[in-house]
């Protein structure tokens, strides 16, 4: 008599839990990070046109300060994706046998994706 195939062994949730609340994390933080690139740019580019416009001075102050504040989120959301990026994928390493799972899978992805971001080579 064939033996039944053997089921594999049931996986720790906390552990799945872990990896996808990492992921979420690493993929909010480079969407962060590239939502605030592309704001100062194209404030960049506002206050450009509207200095050649001749724009109300006041306006375009209020406009600078904005650009200000968005190019200091820059460094910040890079530093905390890094951080978590690496957290990622160090959990990822040592979570190997999870590696069959759709999350172990999905954090994968979300690792490739968000390396540039991470400026991870």
């Amino acid at each position: 008599m064939a033996e039944p195939a053997s089921a594999p062994a049931p996986v720790d949730p906390k552990r799945i839990r872990e990896i996808k609340i990492k992921s979420g994390v690493v993929k909010r933080l480079a969407k962060e990070k590239i939502s605030y690139e592309q704001e100062s740019e194209k404030l960049s580019q506002k206050i450009s046109k509207m200095k050649a416009d001749g724009g109300d001075e006041y306006f375009i102050k209020k406009q600078q300060e904005l650009l200000e504040e968005s190019k200091k989120m820059v460094p910040d959301c890079e530093r905390r994706l890094i951080t978590a990026w690496d957290e990622l994928a160090k959990i990822m390493e040592t979570e190997k046998d999870l590696k069959e799972t759709d999350e172990f899978k999905a954090a994968e992805i979300i690792l490739n994706d968000a390396k540039a971001a991470a400026k991870k080579n």
